[in-house]
């Protein structure tokens, strides 16, 4: 009888995915779906259902799980613990490309939309530099150093020598907490005054420096340090 349930569940949710798209699924739906895979004869729609119970029903908490949780967490398996993650990755990579393909940056918003699924979960500091055009174009997206878990080096005459190398009108600086903290130190401040000073003496704008982390991220714009 458990079986027919569970099979009529599947049909249902099969022709739902057919008729109206798989954008029409719901989370629980397409967890569903990739755990009956590797499973048993256990219901995989009622497991989808708890297992989002267990992360407040966020699919991105629960992709920040490690696997070793993960496979205890509704007794799952490394199975299909294994299986989930890697499909939660693979959606996360490829929001990430998506996100970073963007092409003309409007707000605070948008630098965070690009940048948070790329930064936001990396165990050390990455510092970045975004190049753009008087139309707010991305000229150029750059890297400009790696650190450790309290810190990066970064040499600002580099960011502001390509700017002017790409005849880039601002830039906006980005650069990620792995404390999960947003609030900017006072090295954050210090830099950001420099690079805008530097930047200024070429006539080009320091438009922002945005500080990411997996919740809350900051804007020095959008927290008027630049009008002081």
């Amino acid at each position: 009888m458990d079986n027919e349930i569970q099979n009529s569940d599947i049909r249902r949710v099969r022709e739902k995915l057919v008729r109206l798209g798989v954008e029409s699924l719901t989370d629980a739906e397409l967890l569903g779906i990739i755990l009956r895979i590797g499973g048993d004869k256990e219901d995989s729609f009622e497991l989808a259902e708890r297992l989002l119970n267990n992360f407040e029903g966020s699919l991105s908490k629960m992709r920040r799980c490690d696997l070793a949780k993960l496979r205890t967490t509704e007794t799952l398996g490394i199975n299909r613990a294994a299986i989930l993650a890697a499909a939660l990755e693979l959606g996360n990579r490829m929001r990430a490309d998506e996100s970073f393909m963007r092409n003309i940056i409007e707000s605070d918003a948008d630098v965070v939309d690009m940048f948070q699924p790329v930064l936001a979960d990396l165990p050390y500091e990455e510092f970045w530099a975004v190049y753009l055009s008087g139309s707010n174009r991305v000229l150029d997206k750059v890297r400009i150093s790696q650190g450790g878990v309290d810190g990066t080096v970064v040499d600002y005459r580099l960011i502001i020598k390509r700017a002017v190398d790409k005849l880039a009108s601002s830039i906006i600086l980005v650069h990620n907490h792995p404390s999960g903290k947003c609030q900017p130190s006072e090295r954050d401040d210090f830099l950001t005054a420099k690079l805008a000073k530097g930047a200024s003496l070429f006539d080009i704008t320091l438009a922002d420096h945005i500080i990411i982390t997996a919740g809350e991220c900051y804007s020095y714009r959008r927290n008027n340090f630049f009008d002081n």
